[in-house]
């Protein structure tokens, strides 16, 4: 088994085990799901442009940041903190990541379990001759049922759990490798199918093609807001990831990679998503019902539509696996390594204490949807307060601690890997981390929470 500098830890074997893993943290419902209905309600191809200026701009050295912290301590995210601020309050930021990936997983598990379902559905043929208005009500009726929701939830709880039970190499870094290039294939595959539908260029051309008449500062702050979720930064998960990275990997090449990929996915997921809804007409600012509601119907529709809705769910089931895993990781790094107990009784007590939070974010759409906290439910409060208040102001936080607690010789000895690798635009970086990012995250965290409103 891999340990990292020979600390007796459990890390990543291979330079390709670390992207695959990562990535798959990044890779999830944000990319697949949530990417394209944002990208559809603000212009196409104008949001297209501002998300990639804002991910290679603000999201590569904000995820740099973040490896850079878990690296550099050789710990999860909230023992990073107290190793490299010892008797500091930063160590609220690794609390903050605690919360955040609980809550995240909470919530995240609920939808993630709703792809099994539709697997299912879609192997069965439950999509044949049904209308949009007949898609629209299976999906609420299933939503607001008690059982099925609520076993699926807990089915892809334990599939995530089984991955990270077995440990950083044998199974996060394991599974990674499979499941990784198998969301590829199918990405790739559902976008070739979508290009090649009559009236496809037409969603092509409003995805790829810019209408600068579109842009907005709202649509700025959305595209900036949707980079940061999208890289899944802010929670810990890439800090206590970074704590398994080997001492011999270039972190700045590592994050551009994983980057470049979280990236290419959200762009294929738009190669799929738009050329599909041009094609049967429909208007591209569906918003959050494309995945359940709007491609059933283009599947019904669609020849071959049975295979390709099985390759769909699979694919949004993969996304969300990949991304689950990381998050419980951050609960159950901190759970074995703060309280001492072993990797696999922290792995049971992490899951089984999500599974039951989570059980109340999935009733909150049946027989608890009357249940409010703050005029919200208990699934949108956990998304509206993870979204808009603790990934946001992590963000922030780590950014802060890396520009300016952390220091400039102890950033450059991380990225250089000890002075044996060259950094290049090192200064370029450090300027963004001090004083663009922290603007930014701050802009989006004030518009994120109605504050401000251009």
């Amino acid at each position: 088994m891999a340990n990292v500098s020979g600390s007796g830890r459990d890390g990543f074997g291979s330079r390709f085990g670390v992207i695959a893993a990562i990535a798959g943290s990044a890779v999830g419902l944000g990319n697949i799901w949530r990417f394209p209905y944002v990208a559809g309600e603000n212009g196409g191809g104008a949001f297209l442009l501002l998300y990639v200026g804002c991910v290679l701009a603000i999201g590569i050295p904000v995820m740099m940041s973040e490896l850079i912290i878990g690296r550099r301590a050789q710990s999860y995210a909230f023992g990073s903190f107290k190793k490299l601020a010892p008797g500091k309050p930063w160590t609220i930021i690794g609390a903050l990541g605690i919360v955040s990936a609980f809550v995240i997983l909470a919530f995240y598990s609920t939808v993630a379990g709703w792809t099994l379902e539709y697997i299912v559905q879609s192997l069965t043929g439950a999509f044949h001759g049904k209308t949009s208005a007949e898609f629209k009500t299976t999906f609420e009726g299933f939503i607001s049922g008690s059982w099925w929701p609520l076993i699926w939830q807990m089915v892809f709880m334990f599939l995530t759990a089984i991955i990270v039970y077995m440990g950083v190499q044998k199974g996060i870094e394991k599974w990674s490798k499979i499941l990784m290039p198998m969301l590829l294939v199918l990405i790739i595959v559902l976008a070739v199918r979508s290009l090649t539908l009559p009236g496809g260029m037409e969603g092509l051309k409003f995805f790829i093609y810019p209408d600068f008449s579109k842009i907005t500062w709202d649509v700025v702050l959305k595209a900036m807001g949707q980079a940061a979720f999208s890289l899944s930064i802010g929670m810990g998960a890439l800090i206590t990831y970074g704590s398994y990275i080997p001492k011999n990997n270039k972190l700045s090449s590592t994050a551009f990679q994983i980057t470049i990929a979280d990236t290419g996915m959200a762009i294929l997921a738009g190669l799929i998503v738009f050329p599909a809804i041009f094609s049967y007409h429909i208007n591209p600012t569906e918003g959050p019902g494309l995945a359940f509601i709007v491609f059933p119907t283009i599947f019904s529709q669609m020849p071959g539509g049975d295979i390709f809705a099985v390759f769909f769910f699979f694919l949004l089931a993969i996304a969300s696996l990949t991304s689950t895993i990381s998050v419980l990781e951050v609960v159950v790094a901190f759970a074995s390594e703060e309280l001492k107990i072993t990797r696999k009784k922290a792995t049971i007590i992490g899951s089984l204490a999500i599974t039951f939070v989570g059980v109340f974010c999935t009733l909150s759409f049946g027989v608890m949807s009357d249940v409010k906290i703050f005029g919200k439910t208990i699934f949108d409060l956990f998304d509206y307060s993870s979204a808009n208040i603790l990934l946001p102001l992590g963000a922030l936080l780590i950014v802060l601690f890396t520009g300016w607690f952390l220091g400039k010789k102890n950033v450059r000895d991380e990225l250089s890997n000890g002075s044996l690798l060259k950094v290049r635009l090192f200064g370029a970086f450090l300027f963004i981390v001090r004083f663009i990012a922290p603007v930014v995250i701050v802009f989006v965290f004030l518009k994120s929470l109605g504050i401000i409103n251009f």
